[in-house]
């Protein structure tokens, strides 16, 4: 359960990034309240992870989600540019995920 736990701490993550540039720096209250929900719940859920999960492992994790969901919902939905370094870097953050998953014994 720790690892399900941990994938939706990291996709609150990418709410909260996401929701946090929709608030304007926190001059719109809609999204601004909607960044500090997600914001709680995500580190809720890490904290609940973390109690099974090692800390090197979890806080990698999250922060990867977090910054692989956040490029993606940059360039799907804001519009944002991609180039092929960028692409390269989220191919190696990806694949520090999958050796931390591969490397956890949980």
């Amino acid at each position: 359960m720790a690892w399900v736990y941990l994938v939706i701490a990291g996709i609150l993550e990418v709410v909260w990034a996401f929701f946090m540039k929709q608030s304007d720096g926190f001059t719109k209250l809609a999204p601004s309240v909607i960044t500090i929900i997600a914001m709680v719940a995500s580190f809720a859920l890490l904290a609940l992870a973390m109690k099974e999960l090692p800390l090197g492992t979890s806080y990698t994790v999250w922060t990867g989600i977090g910054a692989i969901g956040a490029f993606a919902v940059g360039v799907v939905v804001l519009g944002e540019g991609t180039s092929l370094l960028r692409l390269a870097a989220v191919g190696l953050i990806i694949s520090g995920l999958i050796l931390m998953k591969l490397s956890s014994s949980h």
